[in-house]
């Protein structure tokens, strides 16, 4: 019997590595309010995967989820006097969740 390990990217990540900060802004406040979106925005870790997403939530605000869908955010340009920089690249889950669940961040 052969087990069949997953190749992730980078180190074994824990519930609260994955999940960074909620992202709270107009349009993840409609999506969250509204009964047919019932969608949260966070910040997750770049080497998250779905799956991880999926279960960090689950277990850090004990939801159902239904739906995982991300985004990989390229960093902005930034001036600091002289010179240019940028910000570094991030990433955006955006977490359907069963309609009878809620997360409560305030």
């Amino acid at each position: 019997m052969a087990t069949e390990t997953t190749k992730t990217r980078g180190p074994q990540l824990e519930a609260h590595q994955v999940i960074i900060a909620p992202l709270i802004t107009e349009k993840g406040t409609h999506q969250s309010t509204h009964e047919h979106h019932n969608a949260y925005t966070f910040q997750v870790n770049l080497w998250a995967t779905k799956e991880q997403i999926r279960v960090a939530v689950q277990e850090l605000f004990n939801v159902r989820v239904e739906k995982v869908r991300t985004q990989l955010r390229l960093g902005k340009k930034r001036r600091f006097r002289f010179r240019f920089g940028r910000l570094p690249n991030w990433k955006k889950a955006i977490v359907k969740l069963h309609k009878e669940d809620k997360i409560e961040f305030f």
